[in-house]
């Protein structure tokens, strides 16, 4: 088939959308069917077999388009619809697989073109619309029914987790929704890089916490130094390692432990690839995810799972669709309930261990990258059947 993907985000950067975008690709690429990626100015060219890749012009101002909403991402979004537009004009695709606000514009384009979409749905919309700007609550209402438009009128529906397909539900039938989860990234770990050892290099002692991941509002990450504060004060021998972040993301929160005065505890360690994960990981004592908004699961779950190493997280439904107290230790999301599972788990070798040997077992059962490519394949063998009916019936 001839495929339009449309992604509204920087491609490729070392993140969940991009990372699950480009998994998509490598499964499309390996069906054989004929693809056009179209996406933002930045980010990094990817070569997969019958791909070509489109951008949004570039504009002055317009760079380092960050995760959620914002003026920048208005704009990219703004000069992404008129780039599909552009694209429409040119070439007659069978499908659109159309992620997140993309699929608002794949709906408005078929009446023109018929040609079908599928909405690729990461997060709610509406929610994460409410939680930049609480004052629009009201209409929350109204920001529903809205998101619900893209959804109705899709040839399917794939959210990456169940707790969005059962948001979905009302409004279309199940038959036509399948859950696409992320996937451990750990598959591919290894790097030419020579190892960094952490403990060495900075001279860490005790129990070592690792958060890896952007350090944007809903990650919970001024949680997760409260906690740690809290713990510490207890304990006297915790160090807690941050992966990833925005260079002004990671100088507002040196600024905040600098304020909590653990200065020489807490180690900002910058963004790192993919393929280096895995070894930071097995360098840690524990994992964590604090994050507090959201329904959505984040992608690292299902690498922390796989890692070997214990995790604990927040008892919110952006874990507990996945995570379970037999695989992780949850937690409410306050900073004293925090602070207390990282106390647990420093004291509890027998439970990190437990936890560590059960959750890997269930992600490479259920969350491996040859589940990814049976469920793509199973979608797209559905929605060549849709195509193929609807020429038929034309």
């Amino acid at each position: 088939m001839k495929v339009l993907v449309l992604a509204p985000h920087p491609y490729y950067q070392e993140r969940g959308t991009p990372i699950a975008v480009d998994m998509l690709l490598n499964v499309l690429s390996d069906r054989g069917d004929e693809v056009d990626l179209l996406t933002y100015h930045e980010g990094r060219d990817r070569e997969y077999p019958r791909l070509r890749v489109f951008r949004t012009p570039k504009m002055l101002g317009l760079s380092n388009v960050r995760p959620g909403i914002s003026f920048k991402k208005i704009v990219c979004d703004i000069l992404f619809f008129f780039s599909m537009l552009s694209r429409l004009a040119r070439v007659r695709y069978d499908v659109i697989h159309a992620v997140e606000e993309s699929a608002f514009m794949a709906m408005l384009t078929k009446p023109f073109t018929s040609t079908p979409y599928i909405a690729d749905m990461d997060s709610l919309l509406s929610a994460q619309v409410i939680d930049r700007y609480p004052v629009l609550k009201n209409c929350g209402a109204l920001l529903r029914w809205m998101e619900s438009l893209p959804i109705r009128y899709a040839c399917m529906v794939v959210p990456m987790c169940d707790a969005l397909a059962d948001d979905i539900r009302a409004y279309r039938s199940d038959d036509s929704i399948v859950v696409l989860c992320d996937v451990s990234l750990l598959r591919s770990n290894g790097t030419d890089a020579a190892p960094s050892l952490l403990r060495d290099e900075l001279n860490l002692q005790g129990f070592v916490v690792m958060y890896i991941g952007n350090l944007e509002p809903y990650q919970g990450i001024d949680l997760l130094l409260g906690a740690f504060k809290l713990a510490q004060a207890q304990s006297g021998s915790l160090s807690l390692l941050v992966v990833g972040g925005r260079v002004d993301d990671i100088e507002k929160y040196r600024t905040m432990v600098g304020d909590l005065g653990l200065g020489g505890t807490v180690h900002f360690l910058g963004p790192r690839g993919v393929d280096e994960i895995g070894h930071y990981m097995s360098q840690a004592d524990t994992l964590v995810s604090p994050r507090t908004q959201g329904i959505n699961t984040p992608m690292k779950i299902y690498s922390y799972l796989d890692s070997g190493v214990p995790v604990l997280a927040t008892d919110l439904p952006t874990h507990t669709q996945v995570l379970n107290d037999d695989i992780s230790l949850l937690v409410e999301p306050d900073e004293r309930s925090f602070s207390s599972g990282l106390l647990k788990l420093e004291a509890d070798a027998s439970l990190c261990r437990k936890l560590s040997a059960n959750a890997k077992e269930y992600v490479k059962r259920e969350h491996s990258y040859d589940k990814f490519k049976e469920t793509v394949n199973g979608i797209y063998a559905r929605v060549e059947s849709f195509v193929k009916h609807q020429s038929d019936e034309s």
